[in-house]
C-alpha cells in the first residue's frame, strides 16, 4: 500500500473523531456538588460528679428554705405562747373587775353609815364597822386597795376633779383639797378615780 493510500484511510478516521471531540466541548459541565453539611453535634453528657454537685447544691437550697420556715413557726409559736399566759395572768387579776366594780358602792354606803353613826356608841356602830372592815380586807387580798389622795398633786389618771376651790395654807394651787369619794386600785390599774375638789391659785 502506497503512502498516499494510507493517508486517504487515515483522513475518514480523523473526520469522525472531530465531531465526537465538538460534542464533548458542547456539553455543560455539570455544578460541583455542594458541601456537606456537617451534622450538629449533640451536648456532651454531664459527667456523675456534676449530677451530684448540681443534686446536692439543690438538697442545701431546700434545708434552708425549711429550716427558715421551721424558725417562723417557731418564732409564731412562742408569740402565741406569750400571748396565752399574758391572758391568763390578765385574767386572774383583772378576772374580778367588774364585780369590784359593782362592790364598791356597797362599800360607799357603808362609809356613809359609818359616819352618820359617828356619835352613836352601841352595837349597831360596832356591827358596821366588823361588816365594813371584813368587806375592805376581802377586797384588799382579792388584789384592790383604797386610796386617799388629799393633799398630793393633781393626777387626772388617778383624780377626777369635780369642783375647784381656792388655794389655802393646808392646799396648795393644783393639790387635792377635798376628797369626796375615795379612789380603788386593782392591782396596778385604776378601778375607780378618787372624785375630788382641786385647789386653785
Amino acid at each position: 500500500m502506497t503512502e498516499s493510500a494510507a493517508q486517504q484511510q487515515d483522513k475518514p478516521a480523523a473526520a469522525a473523531k472531530e465531531p465526537a471531540q465538538k460534542k464533548e466541548e458542547a456539553l455543560p459541565e455539570a455544578p460541583e456538588a455542594a458541601p456537606a453539611t456537617e451534622a450538629p453535634q449533640k451536648p456532651a453528657e454531664k459527667s456523675a460528679e456534676q449530677l451530684l454537685k448540681e443534686q446536692l447544691e439543690a438538697a442545701e437550697k431546700k434545708i434552708a428554705e425549711n429550716y427558715d420556715l421551721y424558725v417562723r413557726a417557731m418564732a409564731d409559736l412562742e408569740n402565741t405562747r406569750k400571748r396565752a399566759n399574758a391572758e391568763v395572768l390578765k385574767a386572774h387579776k383583772y378576772g374580778i373587775e367588774k364585780f369590784a366594780a359593782n362592790l364598791l358602792p356597797v362599800i360607799d354606803s357603808f362609809e356613809k353609815a359609818i359616819d352618820h353613826a359617828a356619835d352613836d356608841q352601841g352595837p349597831l356602830k360596832e356591827g358596821l364597822l366588823a361588816v365594813y372592815r371584813q368587806m375592805v380586807h376581802a377586797m384588799e387580798i382579792s388584789g384592790m386597795k383604797c386610796f386617799d389622795p388629799k393633799g398630793q398633786k393633781f393626777d387626772p389618771n388617778f383624780h377626777q376633779a369635780v369642783s375647784m376651790v381656792p388655794a389655802s395654807e393646808s392646799a396648795a394651787p393644783g393639790t387635792v383639797a377635798v376628797v369626796f369619794q375615795k379612789g380603788w386600785m386593782i392591782q396596778e390599774r385604776v378601778l375607780r378615780p378618787a372624785m375630788v375638789a382641786v385647789a386653785q391659785g
